[in-house]
């Protein structure tokens, strides 16, 4: 007889009660208990998936977020964003100094693929802070001309799973499973491999799956706001794969919060909706 494959049996589902946590605050807490998140990206012409990337790490709990950006892009970002501490930099080197100073780095939104976005990622390779590698960055990742550090966590969709891998977009949706297991082992890293059924595999062999989220979820954006979502719950001390799991629930949630109201969701409307369920799954104490 012919061997059943039980595949889907390996997998967990992500399921309100018995979701990671994040622990409870005190109320003495204060934000260098909650992590620094740096977020570097948006390249002339791509500031706003920077931006949409530092309102999520922000909002999503973390003590301090600072942004890398282009200069032109500071003004709106402080005009948005006066909370985050946001730097122009023209050249790799003018991030030396800030390195030091954070906990998490989450890389790729906007970064684009020139010059400055290459100098800018091969920095944060040489860096030993947690990381979420997402968007440009995987397409950088992708030409073996960059290596991705350790504990690192990779947010690609399917067609940036395709080029990690060399195969197909239909190659990828045809068994995304085995393609998830896939990047996770070839990269050493947590993978989230985004879509309808969002799939979290990390090289442990552990993978949850998420069946949340609404087809009004179909619009620009929504990559960055997770990829922030991710480096904030890193920040405030969770491991890579829980962090992984709690945050790709709560964006899908959130979008089905949102989605009710129909199309024409905006990538920024979910995080109000994250913050709060974040906060019904792990509240602050009073």
């Amino acid at each position: 007889m012919p061997q059943t494959k039980h595949e889907i049996t390996d997998v967990q589902p992500l399921l309100p009660g018995h979701l990671p946590q994040l622990a409870a605050r005190s109320p003495d807490a204060h934000k260098g208990l909650f992590g620094h998140v740096l977020v570097i990206g948006g390249d002339r012409g791509f500031g706003g998936a920077a931006l949409l990337s530092t309102e999520s790490a922000l909002r999503g709990g973390a003590g301090m977020v600072s942004l890398a950006t282009r200069p032109e892009h500071v003004p709106a970002a402080l005009a948005r964003l006066p909370e985050v501490m946001t730097m122009g930099v023209s050249s790799a080197n003018q991030l030396m100094g800030m390195l030091e100073k954070i906990s998490v780095i989450v890389i790729g939104p906007g970064l684009g693929a020139a010059s400055w976005g290459k100098s800018l990622l091969s920095l944060a390779a040489n860096a030993p802070q947690p990381q979420v590698w997402d968007a440009d960055a995987l397409n950088q990742l992708a030409t073996g001309n960059v290596s991705l550090p350790v504990d690192s966590v990779i947010t690609p969709h399917p067609g940036e799973a395709a080029r990690l891998l060399g195969i197909s977009t239909a190659e990828v949706q045809a068994d995304r499973l085995k393609v998830a297991r896939a990047l996770s082992e070839k990269f050493n890293a947590v993978a989230i491999l985004k879509g309808a059924g969002s799939l979290i595999a990390s090289p442990d062999g552990r993978v949850s799956r998420c069946d949340q989220g609404h087809p009004a979820m179909a619009t620009a954006g929504l990559g960055d706001v997770l990829a922030g979502l991710v480096g904030a719950l890193l920040a405030q001390g969770m491991p890579a794969y829980e962090a992984s799991c709690l945050a790709v629930w709560l964006h899908a949630t959130a979008g089905d919060r949102q989605g009710s109201f129909g199309r024409g969701l905006a990538a920024s409307d979910l995080i109000p909706a994250i913050r709060q369920l974040l906060e019904e799954q792990s509240p602050c104490l009073k």
